[in-house]
């Protein structure tokens, strides 16, 4: 069966406008905005999870790849969505979680990660072995070509397993890669400046050249024909009160390279807090999978704390508040291992950081039980009040205007989420042809 993934590659061949949104983030509101919204629109929405975040060994979700799968069919059970109309992907699947080791070990582990991705079904991998492993040589950067011998072998190991869930379903969908590893720094940059460059056209190409010269070399030219996309940095990130924006100009000689190659596409990372048009570009400019993570829990902060804003208001007894705000706090502060590498300043610059920094450290305290609980009582406390709707356009005015025009419930739930869809809007306006004057959206 083919990946229908590989139809957005064919479709630009044709000279149609498409792309694809690759939603980074295992927070479940976050995760039933995406789904919500792709049935509204009929689409297969794509969800990635990361070697750090999932792996074998249960990363910080504790959770292995099998345990991700069920965690998502799950919530779209939930919601009545059928599962074969979701995507899951792995992104950054490699010996990244084991750089400490030396590269034999790190490997082996590797292996075993890419195959259980593609046994718990991920049908998009981003085979990602670019960093330096613990004998590899601390001065010198790895060549292309042991980047590409290292992801030729855990190429192999996704074949292998893939041939084994064959053997059971010969209807199984065989999962597409991306390669390449010229990212952005996972969760934002630290500095204004730090390591942001636009890749090299020469450097994609050699690349690209490597890839194909190892993967002849062991015999896997087949694997052409699922490697639909090269990770790319054409010039967008963001830090903790910085965003890069994208410039056309500048990643021209980039893009113009991709034009030599019509059967594979780019992918964008960090793509997160672009606006709408912009990402609009990226896509035509062939930088057709879009990447987006800690933007998306972001837009989920932002509406609970403006529920929890309305609720101080409303509460006048503080002692029957949910106090979300201060909870989140407190989990932050004496359990600081998620942040305080990252978060840099005095005592108010570092307190300013971990509520509205643009990395938003806060994403990994969310499902904490404490922290959980204090969400549900907000939830419940926003449910028993009557607010006003001057209210609610004071503290969350795109979602007052839905539910004045009467296609957003006022429930708690219902709010916080839409603050996510507001942003997952503008990724269907990047990727979709006439998106945006189709007559859906009633303002």
């Amino acid at each position: 069966m083919d990946n229908p993934l590989k139809e957005m590659v064919v479709k630009r061949q044709h000279g149609i406008h498409c792309g694809i949104p690759s939603f980074c983030c295992a927070n479940k509101i976050v995760i039933e905005a995406i789904l919500d919204q792709a049935q509204r629109f009929g689409d297969a929405p794509l969800i990635e999870a990361t070697s750090n975040q999932v792996n074998q060994n249960g990363g910080y979700m504790d959770m292995t790849p099998m345990d991700f799968t069920e965690y998502v069919y799950k919530i779209a059970d939930k919601l009545g969505i059928s599962r074969d109309k979701i995507y899951l992907g792995g992104d950054h699947m490699g010996p990244l979680p084991w750089v400490d080791r030396p590269a034999a070990e790190a490997m082996e582990n590797a292996k075993v990660l890419v195959k259980q991705c593609v046994k718990a079904g991920y049908k998009k991998i981003h085979l990602d072995t670019s960093m330096r492993l613990g004998d590899d040589s601390r001065t010198e950067k790895l060549s292309d070509m042991v980047v590409a011998e290292r992801g030729a072998v855990l190429y192999e190991a996704c074949e292998e397993a893939y041939q084994e869930m064959l053997a059971k379903n010969p209807d199984e969908m065989h999962p597409i890669f991306v390669i390449g590893s010229e990212v952005p720094v996972p969760g934002g940059i630290n500095e204004d400046d730090a390591g942001m460059e636009i890749t090299d056209p020469k450097d994609f190409e050699h690349t690209l050249m490597a890839y194909k010269e190892v993967f002849h070399r062991h015999g896997l030219d087949h694997a052409w024909d699922y490697i639909i996309a090269v990770v790319v940095q054409p010039g967008v990130e963001f830090g903790d009160d910085t965003i890069h924006l994208y410039d056309h100009d500048a990643a021209k000689g980039l893009c113009r390279a991709l034009k030599k190659y019509p059967d594979i596409v780019f992918e964008g990372h960090s793509t997160d807090y672009q606006p709408a048009a912009m990402l609009k570009q990226m896509v035509e400019d062939g930088i057709a999978i879009i990447k987006v993570g800690p933007a998306l829990t972001f837009a989920l902060r932002e509406g609970l704390y403006a529920l929890s804003f309305i609720e101080d208001e409303l509460i006048t007894d503080p002692k029957d508040r949910s106090h979300f705000r201060e909870v989140l706090e407190n989990e932050m502060l004496s359990n600081p291992k998620h942040w305080e590498n990252y978060y840099t300043g005095n005592d108010l610059e570092k307190k300013i950081k971990r509520s509205y920094s643009f990395s938003d450290r806060s994403r990994y305290y969310m499902s904490l039980p404490v922290v959980e609980n204090a969400r549900r009582k907000l939830f419940e406390n926003i449910d028993s009040l009557d607010i006003p709707m001057s209210m609610l356009k004071q503290y969350m005015p795109l979602q007052y205007i839905k539910v004045r025009d009467g296609s957003l419930s006022m429930k708690a739930r219902e709010l916080a989420k839409d603050s996510v869809v507001t942003l997952i809007e503008d990724y269907n306006y990047a990727v979709k042809y006439n998106y945006m004057i189709s007559g859906i959206f009633v303002r």
